[in-house]
């Protein structure tokens, strides 16, 4: 323990519950949050000054708890150690010393050196990486200094800031509470009080009250579940109560399996065995790496386990087929066909792939928060995506307003959403349902000014704009020539719209004499749809309400309207209900976002502070009008969502929105077909739902869909954990976006969890496998596209490295027949010949197979499962195929030189030592190892796809014979690692000494000709290989997408997505898809 923690601890013990980073007179929640605000020297709306707030930082320290482990160097080191590949490489150094041959020995340590410090540091490199990505998800807090609003870490919270809280918040620190409305946290963590405890900033409380009982305190690490606050900071780090007890239970967990006891606490002695058993078993798997880890990670720890037995299994044979002879030579054809089975830098190049991977994904606004999901992207069958700010731009407009008594106003187009001078205005007297839906704009209409239109409309207008503004929690201003906006984009728009006729929130709330001051507010509750407040007229001291929400939540709570300005109310009845809910359909199916405004003057008594009783609140209201908002699709959110659909990905709209706007918004971007008349009639019913609908069947009726609705309106969060469920049911693998603290069940359910980086809270990111930086549906698709690009760079490097091992054991195993005078084999290759082609000459393409960029059609493919992972059926063929092609070279050019050439003369002793009579086999033995190393290059450029042609991986470029050389430039590193394997298999060739004595061959000259034809050779049999395969896919394409003279090329995008429910053909049935009929 360092001695900075050290004196953190020493101070969480020596603290006095409650008491600020530096004392206070007295705690802060015995003090007044004027009190506290003077002792910490901040400010109450303009918190503390930059260079203060810097100060403090480096005087009291980072917020942080320190809890953290870090980056360990030790196990770092142990776990690069303890795989099962280091150990049969130590095992070989072991044998190879303890026979005598200390050159294979010391090459083997060396390769072992370079494997574990390489290996270490790219580890220690992904470590950090995947720790600084965490941090750039981790928790945020929303402060004032200099009085401007900004979110920075929760770490460089200092005492005195100001921090500003909303529902879904982590608080980041002990703060004293100076503003609250409706402010309710969770402090489970803290207290063990399941209930969440409504705070009072008003209160004051005696020095030695209780953490539990200090309502105008809210602590660090619990949740905001309800209403917003302000608060001034007074303890961070090791001070505040959270880092006290975390200090205090700063533990490591056990290990250790528990002993399965009886009721009374006794236990049999083969409970004590089978514990003892399985914690010896879970500390094995954790040094081999099988139960820890990525699925991929352990997979491949397991394969490396599997190897590992195969060389031993290798070794055997080899000493079998030599009568188990003793020799030292025997001994070392062994170890030399244990290691050919050996993937040594396999280990290395996916952790320096995954780590790149991570690296990529942030420059694509992709935050990975555990390796797991970098895989599991990859496999992604269905996106459930929300649509506000994912699909569409997130800054609303109020287009079209609808006031009962007098008619439609529309705003016209704008290129600054927050100006409210921008833009004209017309108006209609027409109610929405009358206009033709086609003209969102100002067609047709006669364009008037604000004040000409206020004045004409009276007090109605008037009623109806004092909703949009106080029923609003949003700020619009001006400053210094420029229009500035904080808050909800919804609450944004709305306030700009009423801004637009000189009715802005701050005129009435602001200044020496405000006009109304709000009493309370009822925050926008999941449930209910609706928000309100409860404003004091000053003038009169009479209270009203102002309401907005959901148009049928809202509808649903008034008892009368205006019919004409100026006349007496009418009372609301259901035929007048149904035509404002025609009105909002009009708007909706503009692709509008649609709220009703509802006013009341309240005729309670309430104070601020007062528990009130909502239903009484929000009750016998005065309908106002209507708004309706529009939220433009992202203009990368149509191509990102055909992507999708070319990618064989399934995309569903979930949203809190009416049907008819997210339908519209659906088609708009490609999630609906265009053509929903064409599409079956009980597809079509299911395609677009409402959550009451959903929510209302059963799981069995949900199966029997056929489909699995597209667009689920008016969308609950747990709606969005049903339809995870009935994904899995189909065997879907789904990805999930949420950004509120009610979709953390939805984030943890869904296989991989993608949270708001911007507008989502922090227990979701927390909930959460991805953040989007950039909450943008394009980054999803870019984030999967990665996905299969790393899984496909991943699958490209282990084909490569695994048919390399078979080529080599092969070519050994094989070799056993080649025997000397003295009836010993003779190795084809030598051991250091292997080490050599395994790290040096394959260890550096392997990573330049790790960083290829995708393959042109990644993304018009159907995914690939995680359960099969990279060993699928094809990568299995592949490898055996290239292996033994290479193999059967390697074979046939030793014996060529040996029978053909060299009369074969094996020698005597070869496996040891140069002599005159081992001549030939050294340069057999130069000649098999020139065209392995060469293989092994050539290979790792015929990975590059597992498909198309090395020589035509373009297919549309006109660059018939050169476009080759195109392709190998275009991966540098890869070009690199291949012609530096290529130019250092010579030193090793012709050196003296080194080439006779270490790797066991001679120089070669015209051999170099047999190499040069196996290379031809083994490019034919490669491309024919993979021309092959291409001709079967095809077919197999065919043969499932070709009906009734229609192609699949020949189809759109759309008729490809939705074929099975779209009648595209003369004569097919509204009941018959082209599918079906084909079956």
């Amino acid at each position: 323990m360092g001695s900075e923690e050290e004196n953190a601890l020493a101070a969480a013990k020596s603290r006095v519950s409650g008491q600020a980073n530096v004392p206070t007179s007295r705690p802060p929640h015995a003090l007044s949050s004027a009190q506290v605000i003077q002792e910490l020297e901040s400010h109450d709306i303009n918190g503390l000054s930059s260079e203060v707030a810097r100060q403090r930082l480096e005087e009291l320290g980072r917020n942080e708890i320190g809890d953290s482990e870090g980056v360990s160097v030790l196990k770092i080191v142990i776990a690069q150690i303890a795989n099962a590949m280091t150990l049969v490489l130590i095992l070989a150094m072991a044998v190879s010393f303890g026979i005598g041959s200390y050159i294979e020995g010391a090459v083997v340590t060396l390769v072992i050196l370079i494997n574990v410090i390489v290996g270490f540091f790219q580890e220690y490199s992904a470590e950090k990486t995947m720790d600084s990505l965490r941090s750039l998800s981790s928790p945020t807090a929303n402060v004032v200094r200099d009085g401007q609003s900004s979110i920075i870490p929760s770490g460089e919270v200092v005492m005195g800031d100001l921090v500003e809280l909303k529902t879904g918040d982590t608080i980041p620190a002990d703060l004293r509470i100076t503003e609250a409305v409706n402010f309710e946290t969770d402090e489970a963590l803290l207290t063990g009080e399941s209930l969440p405890v409504r705070k009072d900033e008003n209160a004051v409380f005696d020095d030695d009250t209780g953490p539990g009982d200090r309502l105008n305190v809210a602590y660090s690490s619990s949740t905001v579940t309800k209403g917003r606050a302000k608060g001034i900071v007074f303890a961070t780090g090791m001070y505040t109560e959270i880092g006290a007890i975390a200090m205090a239970l700063r533990e490591k967990s056990s290990k250790v399996r528990p002993v399965k006891r009886k009721p009374d606490g006794s236990a049999k002695p083969h409970r004590y065995l089978e514990a003892y058993t399985l914690t010896m078993t879970d500390a094995v798997g954790r040094f081999l790496g099988v139960n820890v880890g990525t699925p991929l990670q352990k997979k491949l720890s397991k394969l490396a386990i599997l190897l590992f037995f195969i060389a031993v299994v290798f070794a055997i044979v080899v000493l079998a087929a030599n009568k188990f002879s003793s020799k030292s030579e025997v001994i070392i054809y062994a170890v030399a066909t244990g290691l050919s089975m050996i993937p040594a830098s396999l280990v290395v190049v996916l952790t320096i792939t995954m780590s790149a991977g991570t690296k990529r994904m942030v420059i694509r606004n992709v935050i990975v928060r555990n390796l797991k999901s970098l895989e599991a992207l990859g496999a992604v069958t269905d996106i459930c995506s929300d649509k506000t700010g994912t699909l569409t731009q997130g800054k609303m407009v109020a287009r079209r307003a609808w006031v009962p008594a007098l008619g439609t106003y529309t705003v016209g187009a704008s290129q600054e959403p927050f100006n409210p001078t921008a833009g004209d205005i017309s108006f209609d007297v027409r109610p929405p349902k009358e206009l033709d839906i086609k003209k969102t704009e100002t067609e047709g209409t006669t364009i008037s000014k604000p004040a000409e239109l206020l004045s004409k409309g009276g007090s109605t207008l008037s009623d109806y704009l004092r909703v949009a503004s106080l029923a609003n929690l949003a700020t619009v201003s001006q400053k210094d020539g420029e229009w500035n906006a904080r808050g909800d984009p919804t609450e944004i728009a709305i306030q700009v719209f009423a801004s637009r006729f000189d009715q802005n929130r701050l005129k009435f709330t602001e200044g020496d004499k405000p006009e109304w001051s709000q009493i309370t507010e009822l925050p926008f509750d999941s449930d209910v749809k609706r928000m309100s407040v409860v404003f004091k007229q000053n003038a009169t001291g009479e209270l009203y309400v102002f309401t907005k929400g959901a148009v049928e939540r809202v509808i649903g709570t008034c008892q009368d309207y205006y019919p004409q300005d100026g006349a007496d109310p009418a009372k609301m009845t259901d035929e007048y209900r149904e035509e404002i809910l025609e009105n909002m359909t009009a708007l909706a199916s503009m692709g509008l976002r649609v709220l009703a405004l509802a006013s009341k003057r309240f005729d309670g008594k309430l104070e601020k502070g007062d528990d009130i009783d909502r239903e009484a609140v929000e009750s016998n209201l005065t309908f106002r009008g209507l708004v309706g908002l529009y939220d433009p699709p992202r203009a990368e959110s149509g191509p990102a969502v055909r992507s999708c659909h070319e990618a064989g990905i399934s995309v569903h709209m979930l949203t809190g929105d009416h049907p008819e706007t997210a339908k519209a918004i659906a088609i708009e971007v490609g999630i609906l077909p265009s053509r929903m008349d064409r599409v079956r009639k009980d597809v079509a019913d299911c395609m677009v739902m409402t959550a009451s609908r959903f929510d209302a069947l059963s799981d069995e009726q949900v199966d029997e869909l056929p489909v699995l609705p597209l667009v689920i309106a008016r969308c609950a969060p747990s709606t969005k954990v049903r339809m995870i469920d009935a994904l899995h049911r189909r065997k879907r693998f789904c990805a999930m976006t949420g950004d509120g603290v009610n979709d953390s069940p939805s984030l943890k359910r869904a296989d991989v969890g993608i949270a708001m980086g911007q507008a989502g809270s922090d227990v979701a990111k927390e909930a959460s496998d991805v953040v989007l930086s950039d909450d943008n549906f394009a980054s999803i698709v870019a984030a999967i596209e990665e996905g299969r690009r790393i899984f496909d760079n991943i699958q490209k490097f282990i084909l490569h490295v695994l048919a390399e091992n078979i080529a080599q054991a092969l070519t050994l195993l094989v070799g056993l027949a080649f025997k000397d005078k003295t009836g010993l084999s003779v190795f084809p290759l030598a051991p250091v010949e292997i080490m050599w082609i395994i790290c040096i000459t394959s260890g550096a393409p392997d990573m330049g197979l790790g960083f290829e960029r995708a393959v042109p059609d990644i993304m018009r493919r159907q995914p690939k499962s995680l359960k099969t992972g990279v060993f699928d059926a094809e990568f299995l063929v592949d490898m055996v195929v290239y292996g033994v092609w290479v193999a059967a070279l390697c074979l046939a050019s030793f014996s060529l030189v040996v029978y053909h050439f060299g009369k074969g003369q094996l020698g005597d002793g070869c496996n040891e030592s140069y002599k005159d009579s081992c001549e030939v086999i050294f340069r057999a033995r130069a000649t098999t190892f020139s065209c392995l190393t060469w293989f092994a290059l050539f290979l790792a450029w015929e990975m590059v796809d597992r498909r198309r042609s090395f020589f035509r991986m373009q297919p549309g470029s006109k660059r018939y014979f050169t476009q080759w050389m195109v392709d190998v430039w275009r991966n540098k590193f890869l070009f690199w690692a291949v012609i530096f394997g290529f130019v250092s298999s010579f030193p090793v060739i012709y050196i003296p000494g080194l080439n006779t004595v270490v790797f066991k061959h001679v120089g070669i000259t015209w051999e170099w000709i047999i190499v040069i034809v196996a290379s031809v050779l083994f490019f034919g049999g490669i491309e024919g290989w993979k021309w092959g395969k291409r001709v079967y896919f095809r077919r197999k394409e065919a043969r499932r997408f070709a009906e009734h003279g229609v192609s699949w090329k020949d189809l759109d995008i759309e008729e490809r997505t939705f074929a099975e429910f779209l009648d595209f053909a003369p004569g097919t049935s509204e009941a018959e898809s082209p599918i079906e009929k084909r079956q």
